[in-house]
């Protein structure tokens, strides 16, 4: 057997006994890349090391840490109820203010990674306060991201556009961007409807009494993700309702010293992140740990609340994704593929790899690696290339959602810690059922149907 195919099958055996037996699969991953890495490749520790996605770690750490700050000294609450007072109460309507606010950042050249890190924990903890499903409310905000990522000046639209320029193909750069937004808001919609939008929109408007649920509440809200989002939020808001004490609402929130400062922090993070292009993980954490001096008493226990075991998962996937890519694994199927006789279903399956190991891996490398190879039997003029080129844009960015990819680990790294399995299953389980359905849509679609 190949070196490639051991590696593989390595890989798939980490995912069953993760799900047979329970065990962290990040802590598998990483043993996996060791013993593979030794035992395959001949590599050093340093070399299975290297490998380690850094950049997330510190990321998940700092943005985590910021958050549970920002939510010990009261700023969560105070933004939450600041986003319902501007959707007039109308709870409704905040996941689509977050998908758009997700798509708008990142359709003027903000990292993908980067919106959903700043946007990410202030919706999760809208969703736990107003009994929003989280699956819903991280998908929003993952698939917003998603959306804007491929406008000319977004990230993946520069990199997909000089790619194909660079390939002497031909392109269409609003061809490109409206359909991977397209395709984005297509998923957003099913999972609004499907995670409970329909009775957010009978709730109509919220007024501050009810909206301000306490813990009753947030204890609701855990049945309704428990139950798979089939229960009605509404019926967790009229639990809540009829549990709390009566002429007992929640203290209106307030501005005070700790709450301005924190709201600065957050600003600065945007602006730098996004202006000025700073690492969304350092500027956080640097931020974070300002607060800690400045205010050390609400930073107790802010350290314990950090995502670790989503740091494990994470870091440990990556790390053994990362030694397939460098061991040209990937670079392997890919060329396996593209010798594939008939066009169209080479066309197909390179749509596949672009999303299964988008799913686990970087969306920008991807895209990067993936067209060029798909140059060959673009050539012959029997595929489409716009077309293509579309179908590989979708099948590689929509599945960020995946608690695998970056975008997926946030959401669930800012999901409350009662939650945070579930949504870690609910994710895999849509990550893994659109890496499969994505493909095949867009393919038939943008390829097939050009052809």
């Amino acid at each position: 057997m190949s070196t490639e195919l051991i590696s593989l099958a390595v890989l798939v055996v980490v995912f069953l006994v993760a799900t047979v037996r329970g065990v962290n699969m990040g802590a598998l991953a990483l043993v996996a890349a060791f013993v593979v890495g030794l035992t395959v490749y001949d590599l050093e520790v340093d070399g299975v090391l290297a490998g380690f996605p850094s950049d997330l770690f510190v990321i998940l750490v700092g943005v985590t840490y910021l958050f549970a700050l920002a939510k010990n000294n009261g700023t969560v609450d105070w933004i939450v109820h600041a986003a319902v007072r501007a959707v007039g109460g109308r709870v409704a309507l905040v996941p689509w203010a977050m998908f758009l606010v997700c798509a708008a950042v990142t359709s003027i050249g903000a990292v993908s990674p980067a919106a959903v890190a700043i946007v990410a924990p202030v919706a999760m903890g809208f969703a736990l306060r107003y009994s929003i499903n989280p699956m819903m409310m991280g998908m929003m905000v993952v698939q917003g991201a998603t959306a804007g990522s491929f406008s000319p000046i977004g990230i993946f639209g520069s990199i997909t556009n000089g790619v194909v320029d660079q390939n002497d193909l031909p392109g269409n750069q609003l061809v490109l961007f409206l359909t991977t937004f397209t395709a984005a808001a297509l998923i957003a919609a099913i999972t609004y409807v499907a995670f409970g939008g329909r009775a957010l929109l009978a709730r109509g408007k919220e007024t501050e009494t009810v909206t301000a649920m306490g813990a009753e509440a947030e204890a609701a809200s855990h049945a309704v993700m428990r139950s798979g989002g089939t229960s009605t939020p509404h019926s967790a808001v009229e639990a809540s309702r009829s549990t709390a004490p009566a002429g007992d609402p929640e203290p209106h929130h307030t501005l005070d010293a700790q709450r301005i400062v924190t709201l600065v922090g957050l600003a600065a993070l945007m602006v730098g992140a996004l202006g000025f292009d700073l690492d969304v993980g350092f500027t956080a954490l640097t931020i974070a740990v300002v607060l800690t001096l400045a205010f050390p008493d609400s930073a107790k226990g802010a350290v314990e609340k950090i995502s670790w075991g989503t740091v494990l998962l994470i870091g440990g996937i990556v790390t053994y994704v990362n030694l397939l890519q460098d061991q040209g694994v990937v670079d392997w199927v890919g060329e396996q593929v593209a010798e594939v006789g008939a066009p169209l279903v080479a066309a197909l399956l390179i749509c596949f790899i672009a999303a299964v190991v988008s799913a686990f891996a970087s969306t920008t490398g991807i895209i990067g690696a993936l067209i060029p190879l798909a140059v060959p039997f673009l050539l012959t003029d029997q595929v489409n290339a716009v077309g293509l080129i579309a179908a590989l844009a979708i099948s590689s960015s929509v599945v960020d959602c995946s608690p695998f990819s970056t975008n997926g680990a946030l959401v669930v790294a800012n999901a409350d810690a009662a939650d945070r399995e579930l949504v870690f299953k609910r994710l895999m389980q849509w990550g893994m059922s659109i890496v499969v359905v994505a493909p095949i849509v867009a393919w038939g679609l943008l390829v097939v149907t050009t052809a």
